[in-house]
């Protein structure tokens, strides 16, 4: 009995343990969200996660203006919003994380004036944000619901580019699955786009 105790023991010590989900690196379907606060929107504004509690859906959207994949999906999100927006049942936040200068904030407001954007867009200043939510691509999708847990994780649709036709709608299928309190039949799938531009830290040297 003793010789099995120990065995197990061992294999509990020595087994990998899932911290995160199939492709992201960080959560996992039902995590609680990591909290965020006081970024800053192309409206002027500064947002907290917390500002949406009456909210029974919040869609977050790691996009850029410089990642060809991401301005693809600017006009989905735009009508995604115009959904959202009608219902009253949910927000679609677009947050971004690069700090190169054409994703600051004066080049992501250029960009809502330009392309007509509707849906809030808040600068990722520190990079935090991204990191918290295990962002690696631009676009990469977040569906979190009423209790603000996540209910799935990465692309929005099966169609990476334009010229692809959509077949499958990964975050509304999450979103009508939620809204009904059930979970969705796809809960994450690997994300298509450009690597978000984390900032390289450099080691102090001893």
């Amino acid at each position: 009995m003793q010789r099995v105790f120990l065995a197990l023991t061992i294999v509990a010590l020595f087994s990998p343990v899932a911290l995160a989900g199939k492709y992201n690196k960080v959560l996992s379907i039902g995590d609680a969200a990591p909290d965020w606060k006081n970024l800053e929107g192309t409206d002027g504004e500064k947002r907290s996660l917390a500002d949406f509690a009456d909210k029974e859906i919040v869609v977050l959207a790691f996009t850029c203006n410089s990642c060809p994949y991401a301005t693809d999906h600017e006009e989905r999100l735009n009508t995604l919003h115009a959904r959202l927006t009608e219902s009253g049942k949910g927000v679609v936040i677009a947050i971004n994380p690069n700090q190169v200068k054409d994703d600051l904030l004066p080049a992501m407001k250029s960009r809502v004036d330009a392309r007509g954007l509707k849906y809030l867009y808040l600068h990722d200043a520190t990079q935090e944000v991204a990191k918290n939510y295990g962002a690696t691509y631009t676009p990469e999708f977040v569906v979190l619901n009423k209790d603000r847990k996540v209910v799935y994780l990465g692309a929005m649709d099966d169609s990476p580019e334009l010229k692809k036709p959509v077949t499958k709608k990964y975050v509304e299928d999450a979103i009508a699955a939620s809204l009904s309190g059930k979970s969705p039949e796809v809960t994450e799938t690997p994300s298509v786009g450009c690597l978000v531009r984390y900032a390289k830290v450099r080691r102090k040297q001893d």
